[in-house]
């Protein structure tokens, strides 16, 4: 995990995102003029024995990619964090950036892309050239239990990689992976609160979880609120312990 993690960071793969996160890093938004912006691809980051991957869509351009941690930083981390500590998934309700000391237990957090694209809109050749990591991620968290989908981006990449569909100009799938997915022959649409069976071992089921992203636009619109957020983590963590 720890190679593959350095290689993330090292990522050039996409000219227009490589420009725009190194763009905002030196810009800034003024309330953080004085701070350094990690401005890099953000990796994945918790338990290397988790039972549960949440997968999000990318970094925020004055979020994850300032602080260097998914989900940290913005109002989607603010209100995803206090979620993971009332289901046991995080130490604390809050993470800042980078080195916190957040602890996470049961649980590793990443994203479909690992930069900050403009208007948080990747393209389709941007989600292809990054999707071998999270597939990678995937591969060494050998415990898995569920994929917790926070967005329909991210439950449609998870959906298409494990099905070795193609996204952009890459056919995607998961090589040598501790389980084998066994998707029904008609996929479920996503939605919130979905969850479904997507393959076995060792006489353990996997399943596939669907939440609404927590930006501020889902929740400060009611779309998302914290009672339907916890009802999708309770599930979580029961899937997890099964």
């Amino acid at each position: 995990m720890q190679n593959l993690e350095a290689r993330i960071i090292s990522c050039r793969r996409c000219p227009r995102l490589v420009e725009w996160r190194e763009r905002m890093g030196r810009e800034k938004r003024r309330s953080y003029r004085a701070e350094t912006y990690w401005a890099k691809p953000v990796p994945g980051f918790g338990d290397e024995q988790a039972r549960a991957l949440a997968v999000g869509l990318a970094p925020g351009a004055h979020g994850s990619n300032r602080t260097g941690r998914m989900f940290t930083g913005d109002a989607s981390g603010d209100f995803l964090y206090p979620a993971l500590r009332r289901v046991g998934f995080a130490d604390r309700p809050l993470s800042l950036a980078r080195g916190d000391g957040l602890t996470l237990d049961g649980l590793f957090i990443s994203a479909v892309c690992r930069c900050a694209p403009p208007d948080n809109k990747p393209t389709a050749e941007e989600i292809a050239n990054c999707l071998p990591y999270l597939a990678e991620e995937i591969r060494l968290l050998a415990e898995l239990r569920v994929l917790v989908a926070l967005g329909k981006i991210a439950y449609d990449a998870l959906v298409r990689m494990l099905a070795g569909g193609e996204i952009g100009p890459g056919r995607l799938g998961i090589a040598g992976m501790p389980w084998k997915p066994e998707l029904p022959e008609k996929i479920p649409p996503f939605a919130h609160g979905a969850q479904w069976p997507i393959g076995s071992a060792a006489g353990r089921r996997i399943w596939m979880a669907a939440s609404y992203h927590p930006s501020r636009q889902n929740t400060q619109t009611g779309r998302l609120t914290r009672a339907m957020f916890d009802k999708v983590w309770r599930k979580v963590r029961e899937l997890a312990s099964s």
